[in-house]
């Protein structure tokens, strides 16, 4: 194990740059925070650069590493590379995925969501749904964003989460013959009226504005969910909860 002391270090200096989205798209590199994080990580080793361990932290007895090595740094450089307030103190450096998708039934399409918890609770959401694919449109905050990343609780080492154009993924999709059902009121109908369907997409918008028109224009069917109380409207990830788990198990 290589043990860095000093917060002036090149390559603690690097890691602190992984902080900010334009390192991280400059680099293809992100940084994971906690042992669950970490955890999850390793489950694609081939993606894990190294692993950052302070001084006060003991690595899990069972967590298997294999050759991937481990910086020792100290508690106070462990603070500055830490996004939460009590850092565990356990950090995977890792390089983003190059995402392939064969072929998928069910897609959760996402446009100009910034909001970081919201967009992690939607790929942790779309994940325990079985979903095949997340795409994040442009507008989104960073999918690798620190906040994202504690969000979606490891998702994004489970399926495919992918930044893409999503008025040209709507007509990909529908050239194949899979439904894309919007969100919005407009010229929408109660989710509840969807049949089953083998396939779909599901298209969920910013939290102040909504899916962009230009997109809703494309989609084969908007959905809104009736609200029963004073509300004005639901969070974004709960409506797109609700949708996803409605759509997977519509009869």
């Amino acid at each position: 194990m290589k043990y860095i002391q000093s917060d002036k270090n090149s390559q603690v200096k690097q890691w602190k740059k992984l902080l900010t989205r334009k390192e991280r798209d400059k680099t293809g590199m992100f940084l994971v925070e906690g042992f669950h994080l970490v955890e999850e990580a390793l489950t694609k080793q081939e993606d894990v650069e190294e692993i950052i361990l302070s001084e006060k932290t003991e690595l899990p007895p069972g967590l298997d590493y294999g050759s991937i090595p481990v910086t020792v740094v100290t508690d106070e450089i462990s603070r500055q590379l830490a996004d939460t307030e009590t850092t565990q103190g356990i950090f995977a450096v890792c390089r983003q995925p190059k995402q392939t998708l064969t072929k998928g039934k069910s897609y959760l399409l996402i446009d100009s969501v910034q909001d970081p918890g919201n967009l992690g609770t939607m790929i942790r959401t779309a994940d325990a749904a079985g979903i095949d694919a997340v795409v994040v449109g442009k507008g989104s905050v960073d999918m690798y964003n620190p906040k994202v990343l504690r969000s979606a609780q490891g998702s994004h080492f489970h399926l495919p989460v992918l930044s893409g154009d999503l008025s040209e993924w709507i007509t990909k999709l529908q050239a194949e013959h899979i439904p894309v059902y919007g969100t919005a009121l407009e010229n929408g109908v109660v989710y509840t009226e969807v049949e089953n369907k083998d396939s779909f997409a599901l298209l969920v918008g910013n939290e102040g504005s909504g899916v962009k028109k230009e997109l809703l224009h494309k989609t084969t069917q908007n959905l809104y969910i009736p609200i029963y109380g004073k509300s004005e409207s639901l969070n974004v990830a709960v409506a797109a909860g609700i949708l996803l788990y409605y759509l997977k198990t519509a009869k």
